[in-house]
């Protein structure tokens, strides 16, 4: 699912700097194109985003599989995806950062009109209800049923990258980053009740059949992509993708997971 190809040497040059909608995003891509210079993504080294962690998985989608890394810092609302907005050293900064390798969540979705979608996901794929009644989810994993029936407003599938996001809010595991493993977390769970969810390998094809439907439809979600009545959802790792983020040093993603997890 990740891994790390550590800090480095490597000679940065041309930066391209992109920005959310936001006035705070684009008044800083445009004082820092100013500073450094803004090469067109296609002929940077590497590529800095600037808004929330909404924006930088829309970045690490849009670069995926290009090998240009992507390092986010914060502009927006949420950011622990990002690095602290400082305008000094930023070629020190990026010389020393940490790479990340990320493979996104593929998801397959049929709906009620025997439409398959397919989208891609960083942090999770997660059902959820789309009226007042409670869903109902059967599970099947590598074609092996592990529960026959879930009563509950949803169920969300994180990566590590996404433990620490809906996943935690829905207090699923938070999941080190290099581990090879996905959490499965129900959204307020009513049968069976003691059911909090399970942690499986990221090899594993995770299946999601949604039982009567008609009078209890449900939606999904891949990170921002949405699909409504849907039937039938299909989670794997997509091993043929990958982006690259980047981390400050001394701030690191497996630092940022392990503070996470002793804060109240």
């Amino acid at each position: 699912m990740t891994g790390s190809t550590g800090s480095g040497e490597r000679r940065i040059e041309n930066i391209a700097f992109v920005a959310s909608a936001s006035e705070e995003a684009e008044k800083a891509r445009r004082h820092l194109s100013h500073r450094y210079g803004s090469s067109p993504p296609d002929m940077a080294d590497v590529i800095v985003a600037l808004g929330g962690d909404g924006f930088m998985l829309a970045t690490l989608r849009r670069f995926m599989n290009t090998g240009k890394p992507v390092y986010g810092m914060h502009r927006g609302t949420v950011g622990f995806l990002m690095n602290e907005f400082r305008t000094d050293d930023l070629h020190a900064r990026l010389t020393r950062a940490e790479v990340t390798r990320i493979r996104p969540l593929l998801m397959t979705a049929r709906d009620a009109a025997g439409t398959t979608h397919e989208a891609r996901a960083f942090n999770e794929v997660s059902l959820w209800r789309q009226t007042y009644q409670a869903a109902k989810l059967r599970i099947v994993i590598d074609d092996k049923e592990r529960l026959d029936e879930l009563v509950c407003d949803g169920l969300i599938v994180a990566t590590p990258a996404g433990s620490t996001a809906y996943n935690l809010s829905a207090h699923g595991p938070i999941i080190p980053l290099g581990a090879p493993l996905l959490a499965l977390t129900p959204i307020s769970p009513f049968r069976p009740r003691r059911w909090r969810g399970a942690l499986v390998p990221d090899r594993a094809v995770i299946r999601v059949e949604v039982l009567d439907a008609v009078k209890r439809p449900v939606g999904t979600a891949a990170d921002h992509t949405e699909i409504r009545d849907v039937l039938e959802v299909t989670v794997r790792q997509d091993t043929g993708s990958e982006s690259l983020l980047m981390f400050d040093s001394e701030h690191s993603w497996e630092e940022r997971i392990l503070a996470e997890q002793f804060q109240y």
